[in-house]
């Protein structure tokens, strides 16, 4: 046999034809054609990832220092967090893989691998969260409360939920990126938008407000275990912006990246701040539930406003579970491509090195769905019909798993401004390596601080639940903390 003899390889979920190099490289132009992004594009995932409704009524129940811990998570750890991201996704070979590139080249493999495990894995008990607003506005909808507060009919619809979405991945990042982008304009964008104008509307025809915001109240004052625990979920809420750089690759002009997630920062700070404004102000504390609290707001406004706001709040409803639906594609195909270029890499079996014609890196894709799975038997199912328990366990557990991602980002970062600063990049946060420095140690303070206080039982959590609370916690850190480093120990097998 010669050279030209066409060499066969079979891909799970779709077949691959590679014969020699030249081929290949013809394959490789054509995939990152098909997958070729604008900005705007790129800007719709990211938000999807990023700008979501899950936290605004948990974020409502807090009070008038909504806007203090917005503000501080958003200006403070946000926005350098995204810039950070930025600048190391613009250094010449570190434009693919995301995290596992970034923090493998400042700290070396172990710790890349590592962190890249805790992005991708975290974010399956972060869908359990996304899934259960869903479930909770389609309760709403259809006026099937027991949708929201019988286990087995919540983890049913969570499976077709999540189920239907792995298998539509298949398409490929530019037809995801194209159907989140609508979801995001359509789901997420248009309802709170729409919240927020209705909400102005009812300030202006002077309703009552059940917060008022003043300079004394915005502040906390005393720094306990309830208002320090309040904090967890706004750092959540600004979580994922760095997790599409692997994307970064599919832009039409790659330096467009650092403006994309500036205005990706401005866009989720006016949001989350107007938008749990709106929750907060017009609907009582104790009226807010977490998983239901966008729908019946909205319903709850318009109707004080003399409009249909039962009918109108079931459209919504539905805009909402399928901007959702559009983040959840998001994330399953984000963190995916990082975890790929590590399987390529080695650090996996070499059965998750494969992909599909569109370059869509499948198996991983339905591990993933497998271990979301798995979470969402444990957390829908302990939680029984208290299905803001469930949330809050989910959230908090996402919260926890996703700092760990960013206390190594930003040791990485430390890192790099120290040792690696003659590494060529087409963007600086600044280019002056103490104030670097000095920004980077912040927003390491926030991230370890918040990673503890996330253990802390969410107020309203009952007497009953708080040890599961814990303990859920506990171990679902313990494992995502010990896998990463196993699989680490035998990846020269892989090889």
């Amino acid at each position: 046999m010669n050279k030209c003899i066409i060499k066969f390889r079979k891909n799970f979920f779709g077949g691959k034809i590679v014969s020699d190099k030249s081929e290949t490289l013809t394959k490789l132009e054509e995939d990152e054609k098909y997958n070729r992004l604008t900005a705007l594009k790129l800007f719709a995932m990211t938000s999807s990832m990023v700008i979501s409704v899950n936290e605004l009524a948990p974020f409502g129940k807090t009070g008038p220092t909504a806007v203090f811990y917005l503000l501080l998570a958003g200006l403070i750890w946000f926005v350098p967090i995204t810039q950070m991201a930025g600048e190391m996704a613009s250094i010449d070979g570190w434009d693919k893989g995301g995290i596992f590139t970034w923090v493998k080249g400042s700290l070396g493999d172990r710790t890349g691998w590592t962190a890249m495990f805790y992005q991708w894995i975290h974010i399956t008990v972060g869908m359990n969260t996304m899934m259960y607003v869903i479930i909770g506005a389609l309760s709403i909808t259809f006026n099937t409360p027991w949708f929201n507060t019988t286990p087995s009919v919540r983890f049913i619809l969570m499976m077709i939920i999540i189920w239907s979405i792995t298998i539509v991945e298949m398409v490929g990042v530019k037809r995801i990126g194209h159907i989140a982008e609508w979801l995001f304009a359509l789901g997420i964008a248009l309802p709170v938008i729409l919240l927020i104008i209705a909400f102005f509307v009812y300030l202006f025809q002077g309703r009552p407000l059940y917060m008022h915001l003043t300079w004394n109240n915005i502040i906390p004052h005393n720094l306990n275990g309830t208002t320090l625990v309040a904090f967890v979920p706004f750092v959540l809420a600004f979580c994922g912006g760095e997790a599409s750089a692997p994307h970064a690759k599919y832009l039409e002009n790659p330096k467009k990246y650092s403006t994309v997630m500036l205005a990706l920062a401005t866009t989720a700070i006016s949001f989350d701040l107007l938008g749990s404004m709106a929750i907060g102000m017009s609907v009582p504390k104790d009226q807010i539930q977490n998983s239901t609290g966008f729908v019946y707001t909205f319903g709850k406004i318009l109707d004080s406003l003399g409009l249909p706001g039962d009918i109108i709040k079931k459209f919504i409803g539905i805009l909402l579970a399928a901007g959702i639906i559009g983040e959840l594609g998001n994330w399953l195909a984000g963190p995916s491509q990082g975890m790929f270029e590590a399987a390529k890499e080695g650090y996996m079996p070499k059965f998750f090195a494969q992909s599909t014609n569109r370059d869509v890196p499948m198996r991983l894709i339905v591990l993933q769905t497998l271990i979301v799975t798995v979470s969402a038997v444990l957390i829908t199912f302990t939680s029984g019909k208290n299905s803001d328990f469930a949330f809050n366990v989910s959230l908090a557990a996402t919260t926890a798993q996703y700092l760990m991602v960013y206390i190594l980002m930003l040791v990485s970062y430390i890192v790099l401004k120290v040792k690696h600063g003659d590494l060529k990049r087409s963007y600086y946060m600044t280019k002056s390596k103490g104030l670097g420095i000095i920004i980077a140690i912040i927003a390491l303070v926030i991230t370890v601080v918040a990673f503890f206080i996330s253990f802390i039982p969410a107020q309203g959590t009952p007497s009953s639940l708080k040890g599961v609370y814990v303990w859920t916690m506990i171990g679902l850190c313990v494992i995502v903390t010990i896998l990463p480093l196993v699989i680490y120990h035998y990846h020269h097998r892989f090889k």
